[in-house]
C-alpha cells in the first residue's frame, strides 16, 4: 500500500479535484435551484453512487475496456447526453408548475435515480479514474483492493463537495422564495444548465 507522503499527495490532489467546479458540481447545482434542498442532497447522493459503479468497473477492468473502444465510448457517451438533455427539457417544463410545498419525497427519490443514471452514464468520470487513480496504486501489492479503497476516497470527497455546494444553492433559492416568478426562471435556467451538460458531453472525445 501507499506510505505516509504518498497518501498525503493523493489526499490533496483529490481533495483539489474535488472541489474544482465541473460538471457534477454545477448539476447537483441546477438540480438544488430547481427543485430545492431535498432534489439537491439526493442528486448528490446519487453521483456518488454512480461513481461507485465506476470505481467498482475501473477495479474489474471494465472501464479500462470502454475506454479503449471508440464504438463503446460513444455509445455511453451518447446515452449520457441524451438522458441529460432530456432531463433538462423536463426541468424547463416542469418550471411553469407551481412548487409543491410537501411531497418532496418523490422528487428526491426520482433525483436520485437520476443521479445515478446520469453519473453512471458519463464516461468522462470512467476517464478521470482510469488516469488519476492508477497513479497512487503500488503494482507491488493488491492493485484491484487498492483501486477500490482510493476510489471510494474520492467519491466521498465528491460527495461531500456537491453536498456544500447543495446547501450554497439551498440559501440562495430560500432568499428567493417570496419572488415566484424569478424562481421560476431559475428553474427554466437550471434546465438550461443541465442541457448544456448534455451537449459538452455529447462533444467529449475519447481520452488517447
Amino acid at each position: 500500500m501507499l506510505d505516509l507522503g504518498s497518501w498525503l499527495l493523493f489526499l490533496g490532489a483529490a481533495l483539489i479535484i474535488a472541489i474544482t467546479p465541473g460538471p457534477a458540481i454545477f448539476y447537483v447545482a441546477a438540480r438544488t435551484l430547481a427543485g430545492g434542498r431535498d432534489e439537491g442532497l439526493a442528486s448528490s447522493l446519487g453521483t456518488g453512487l454512480g461513481g461507485l459503479v465506476h470505481v467498482a468497473a475501473g477495479a474489474a477492468g471494465v472501464s479500462a475496456l470502454i475506454m479503449a473502444s471508440a464504438e463503446a465510448f460513444t455509445a455511453l457517451k451518447i446515452a449520457g447526453a441524451v438522458y441529460l438533455v432530456w432531463l433538462g427539457f423536463k426541468t424547463i417544463r416542469e418550471a411553469r408548475v407551481a412548487l409543491p410545498l410537501a411531497a418532496t419525497v418523490t422528487g428526491a427519490r426520482r433525483a436520485l435515480r437520476e443521479g445515478v443514471v446520469v453519473e453512471a452514464l458519463n464516461p468522462k468520470t470512467a476517464a478521470f479514474f482510469l488516469a488519476f487513480i492508477p497513479q497512487f496504486v503500488d503494482p507491488a501489492g493488491a492493485v484491484a483492493l487498492q483501486f477500490v479503497v482510493l476510489g471510494l476516497i474520492s467519491v466521498c470527497l465528491n460527495t461531500a463537495a456537491d453536498v456544500v455546494v447543495t446547501l450554497m444553492a439551498t440559501s440562495a433559492r430560500t432568499a428567493l422564495m417570496e419572488r415566484p416568478s424569478l424562481i421560476r426562471r431559475i428553474r427554466k435556467g437550471s434546465g438550461l444548465v443541465i442541457c448544456g451538460l448534455g451537449l459538452s458531453l455529447a462533444f467529449a472525445r475519447r481520452p488517447t
